[in-house]
């Protein structure tokens, strides 16, 4: 069975140290999930001689197999998820250009929970574990939150790697309680963990890690991670063209109306507000942008998606295109 797997690598032989970063779950068919692509990651661990692995999990995208759900035992789903993420593990490090004593994993959302997973396997050469809002979400599941919690006490009885957790405090997905017990269970355990719990991030900070505006409340706490447990955690000089692509800055965030009324949008008519409505819908980074003429344009993912949403919106409007929305904020200032 092959996993759609994405590759960044620095330039040169190697062998590099490895960053295996962890997809989310998007809601629908995992078949349809698009390919993860977290280029904001992977820039940071490239700049710092890193070469990145981004695979598709069974079922996920154009990876083969079918999704591995387990029901209502989300405990069993992460182990499972955590068997892909070894395989994977397996091929890479049979590559010349892989540091087999020098690998940290890390992944967000159901990636997140898959990587706590992953850690009772106690991987050779893997050093730490990253946590960025993880866990599942099943409403429909009794308990859930509390299976969630007992889950997380499971994985850190086996578990002897440190781990590093990022939770917000207007998550989408999970509730303040929700995290803290299973961070409180996980450490009870036996497992080593740090917990940054930064508060309220845009309208959801379940989304802080894909976003630019996150970069400065992960990365330092990364790097003092990796510095700690001895892997490469400040940039490396012959690295410095993966630092983060020169970009249109982020105007200040503003308070013009609330992000999902798209019938606020200045300019636009019926078919803007129905581009809006999926432009919601997609992951972040992400970008929207306007013309007086009524142009619109948006663009998500990627490197840059600010600079192309106005791209895409100039090529009708006419070079006076301004941003409405960046990420989940509004930063629309009406003249």
């Amino acid at each position: 069975m092959e996993l759609e797997t994405t590759f960044y690598k620095p330039d040169g032989d190697g062998p590099f140290p490895i960053a295996l970063i962890n997809h989310g779950k998007e809601p629908g068919s995992p078949s349809l999930q698009g390919r993860s692509r977290p280029a904001i990651a992977a820039r940071y661990f490239l700049q710092r001689g890193y070469a990145v692995v981004v695979p598709m999990r069974r079922g996920f995208s154009k990876s083969g197999g079918n999704y591995m759900g387990a029901g209502c035992d989300v405990t069993s789903n992460g182990r499972m998820q955590a068997d892909d993420v070894a395989a994977v593990l397996d091929y890479v490090l049979a590559q010349p250009w892989a540091d087999k004593d020098r690998i940290v994993v890390l992944g967000q959302s159901h990636g997140g929970w898959t990587t706590l997973a992953f850690g009772e396997k106690n991987y050779p050469g893997v050093k730490a574990l990253i946590n960025f809002a993880g866990g599942l979400r099943q409403v429909s599941c009794p308990d859930w939150e509390g299976g969630l919690a007992r889950g997380a006490a499971d994985y850190a009885k086996k578990t002897r790697l440190p781990s590093l957790w990022f939770y917000g405090d207007n998550d989408s997905y999970f509730q303040p309680e929700t995290y803290r017990s299973m961070f409180e269970r996980y450490t009870a355990n036996g497992g080593q963990a740090h917990l940054v719990s930064f508060g309220v991030f845009g309208s959801d900070s379940h989304r802080m890690f894909a976003s630019r505006a996150g970069a400065p409340i992960w990365q330092p706490e990364v790097s003092k991670l990796l510095a700690s447990v001895g892997l490469p955690s400040e940039p490396i000089g012959r690295y410095a063209k993966f630092a983060m692509a020169k970009s249109v800055a982020v105007p200040p965030k503003t308070h013009f109306a609330k992000l999902e009324d798209e019938s606020q949008l200045p300019f636009v008519g019926d078919t803007g507000r129905a581009g809006y409505k999926v432009y919601l819908t997609k992951p972040l980074p992400r970008s929207f942008a306007v013309a007086p003429n009524g142009a619109w344009g948006w663009a998500d993912g990627g490197e840059d998606p600010l600079a192309r949403s106005l791209t895409n919106c100039n090529r009708k409007g006419k070079a006076e295109c301004k941003l409405y929305s960046v990420d989940d904020f509004l930063v629309w200032q009406p003249n």
